[in-house]
């Protein structure tokens, strides 16, 4: 035959053959395939990247202000003062209490008025407000006693098109409550109402009052009896400035100018008793503001050295709450003259003498924005119950309204990573809790007990899967029959498909109740079946010659099997009469009583045991596949030069393989660090930080599939779900990266083997 005819040449060798050319022509195609489908993974891959980094990046946009409107106080004159200010849902319409006992509603984007109301005739001496966001007001009079109004901004929707309409209403009636049967000016107050009791707390010149109101509901109509219970908490011996009374009624704060406080507990009305007196404020400084945060559990006290300070009550070795101061801002340099809270979330404003507002977040501990809004003291302050609308009134007479971007103020590196004091916690704490029944909650967004988690599953996963896929591969590949391993490896790999859902629901319902009823014989395991393989090894190994060869070589390991699960059976059976000698009868008991370790159900050795597993074939795989392509003409110069198999596996072919392997377990360990459905139903899903065995966890994976269904879109429990998986994301990433570069500096130091 021709050879250049055989080559696919014409005779005269100037062209190619049709059937060459179609070849070619399918190499090409085969190639450009090959390199679509890879670029376009990394494609996909920054896809990925850029969507998540798109929704997490608006947790770090930083807050602004507009100004929206200036002009002068609506319904203001120089006789009167404003003594509260509030907006509604979408901070269309504000209401403006006078001290002249009117209230004032007006448009915030102008300031004209939509209505006027007048609550009493004469003067009104103090104010105080419900919980935030009520609209529950109680004005004190010079009379002694107490009118309780409630603004209100009905909505309507006539040819589709909203409309509100103010109106003040009496939920006690339009006769004021009396609080200082003496009749007596109130010149401080503070209300709280409750589903059972309404409770008031006033200040004359020389009293401390306390008014209880317990409800009683008739049951043929909605109309409310209220039942009086008085008494004087004592003569007024402070330079009060201020009452705050807490969420459950059974806290209340007395404070003076010069910043000590009172602080009693008046759970009984009529036997109140003082649970401390401390000072708020540094030695020569003043008091000048103090607001309830949201959930009336924390204080916010400013100063006149322009700083505000947040104390909570925290629970000491008398199990008796006394005030703590947790964080300061420092944000300002004037003194503090207004605060405002925010109603749904832990932030609030403060306003300082020379104009300036300051918007802070407690639990972030950030301070996101101080802005100049006035050229003169600021005296009230109201912020829209969603945050994003502000109204400063200053004392030149001019409302200003200002347009607030504050999306996420919860997010910090702090609040996400740091240990932060929650409020009722005793100490700093890393803590996930995204949401409660309350409204009043404080939402805690710290990653590290996920990212924790996250490690500690795969750690106890790996631990198991990294030595039994190991060993198995090099056995595998290296001794094992050619027909058993054709019958072994599909087998193990088959394993991979099994869906991790199954795994999960066998782990939690089957695997978890069995690990606790025989934990003795699980640590049993560890003793019985090394030992009683390498004994069966070393009978093996003691029997005549003409024996063991019955058995084919690379076959021994079907001889092992039974042996194996034999050994299993006994340690199991060993487990009860184990735990009877050893442990009392009830290891579990044994381990919290002796050793002070709680036992969780589904903890981490189920995770273990159960995503070892599910890894166990991935690693198996690939570290089988790079220890059987090693050359075999390096394996049998080795042995021809008097190695023996055990020498030339471990200084030969486990070393040449090595990069394989090392990717093996990178990649077993990315599956780990991933999975979700094994950990979500096999653990207790809690987010603690205990590296304890028997404890629980829950993982970054496993948190996103629980809450990411519950969250509200766009919101920073969404988008901090986002984030991480954007850590998750760039963990894998640079773990890979790291893996990718210690495989090729391998291959490169053992390629010349």
């Amino acid at each position: 035959m021709d050879t250049s005819t055989h080559l696919g040449l014409s005779l005269d060798g100037s062209t190619l053959t049709p059937r060459h050319r179609w070849r070619m022509f399918k190499d090409r195609l085969a190639r450009r395939a090959v390199g679509i489908g890879g670029v376009s993974v990394i494609i996909a891959i920054l896809l990925i990247f850029f969507y998540l980094l798109y929704v997490v990046f608006p947790l770090f946009i930083p807050a602004s202000v507009e100004r929206v409107a200036d002009y002068p106080v609506p319904g203001g004159s120089e006789q009167t003062r404003t003594l509260h200010l509030d907006m509604e849902e979408q901070a269309g319409l504000a209401v403006r209490y006078t001290d002249d006992g009117r209230v004032v509603f007006f448009d915030t984007a102008d300031g004209a008025v939509r209505d006027t109301v007048r609550l009493v005739d004469g003067r009104v001496r103090s104010i105080a407000t419900g919980a935030l966001g009520g609209g529950l007001v109680a004005l004190g009079l010079e009379d002694g006693r107490v009118l309780l109004a409630k603004h209100r901004f009905k909505v309507s929707f006539p040819d589709d098109v909203r409309t509100l309409t103010p109106a003040v209403e009496f939920p006690y009636g339009s006769e004021p409550l009396v609080v200082d049967d003496e009749g007596e000016p109130l010149e401080h107050l503070a209300v709280r109402d409750g589903e059972d009791r309404l409770l008031l707390v006033a200040a004359t010149s020389d009293r401390i009052l306390l008014a209880g109101f317990d409800k009683e509901t008739s049951f043929l109509s909605d109309e409310v009896t209220l039942e009086r219970t008085a008494a004087t908490l004592g003569p007024n011996t402070l330079d009060l400035g201020y009452i705050r009374v807490g969420p459950l009624q059974d806290q209340l704060y007395l404070a003076g100018h010069d910043g000590s406080l009172l602080h009693y507990n008046i759970t009984d009305i009529e036997a109140p008793r003082l649970v401390e007196r401390i000072s708020l404020v540094e030695q020569g400084d003043r008091l000048t503001s103090l607001e309830l945060l949201l959930g009336g559990t924390s204080l916010l006290v400013g100063g006149s050295d322009g700083s505000v300070s947040q104390w909570f009550p925290v629970r000491d070795a008398q199990n008796e709450s006394r005030l703590q101061r947790v964080r300061t801002f420092r944000g300002q340099e004037a003194p503090v003259t207004a605060i405002a809270s925010e109603a749904r979330r832990r932030g609030f404003l403060a306003a300082d003498s020379t104009g300036r507002v300051g918007i802070y977040h407690s639990t972030a501990e950030r301070t996101l924005l101080v802005e100049p809004m006035s050229g003169s003291r600021i005296g009230s302050l109201a912020i829209s119950p969603r945050s994003d609308h502000l109204l400063v009134e200053s004392d030149d007479g001019r409302l200003q309204f200002w347009a607030v971007h504050n999306e996420h103020p919860e997010v910090s590196w702090s609040a996400l990573w740091g240990q932060v004091q929650y409020e009722g916690y005793a100490e700093p704490n890393y803590t996930w809790q995204s949401s409660a029944a309350s409204n009043d909650f404080e939402p805690k967004f710290s990653l590290t007990p996920l990212a924790f988690g996250t490690l500690k599953a795969a750690f106890y996963a790996m631990l198991l899967a990294v030595p039994l896929a190991i060993m198995g591969a090099v056995y595998t590949a290296y001794f094992m029959a050619p027909t058993m391993r054709r019958m072994v490896k599909p087998t193990i790999e088959v394993m991979e498909a099994l869906p991790t859902v199954i795994l999960g629901f066998l782990a939690g319902l089957w695997l978890a109740p069995l690990v606790e009823s025989h934990l003795p014989g699980i640590f049993a395991l560890l003793l019985i079946v090394p030992a009683g393989i390498l004994l069966c090894s070393y009978f093996w190994h003691s029997l005549p010659g003409s024996v063991r060869r019955l058995v084919p070589e690379g076959w021994e390991a079907a001889l092992l099997a039974p042996v194996v699960v034999a050994l299993v059976w006994a340690a199991f059976a060993l487990s009860a009469p184990l735990e009877h000698a050893l442990f009392g009868g009830n290891m579990r008991a044994w381990l919290s009583q002796e050793l002070g370790i709680s036992f969780d159900q589904r903890n981490s050795l189920v995770v273990g045991l159960a995503m070892g597993f599910a890894v166990i074939p991935t690693i198996f795989s690939i570290a089988e596949d790079a220890i059987f392509s090693v050359p075999k003409h390096l394996t049998f110069g080795s042995l021809a030069l008097g190695a023996t198999p055990w020498q030339t596996l471990t200084r030969v072919v486990i070393l040449t393989a090595s990069p394989g392997i090392f990717s093996a377990m990178m990649i077993g360990m990315g599956r780990a660090v991933g999975e979700t459905m094994i950990v979500l139903m096999a653990t207790g899903n809690t987010p603690v930080m205990d590296f304890s065995i028997f404890e629980g966890m829950r993982t970054l994976s496993a948190n996103i599939a629980v809450e990411m269904p519950e969250s509200e879109v766009d919101s920073t429990h969404y988008r901090v779900l986002f984030l991480a998986a954007f850590v998750l994301f760039m963990f894998t990433f640079a773990v890979n990266t790291v893996a990718e570069m210690v495989r090729h500096r391998l291959r490169r130091k053992y390629s010349s083997l």
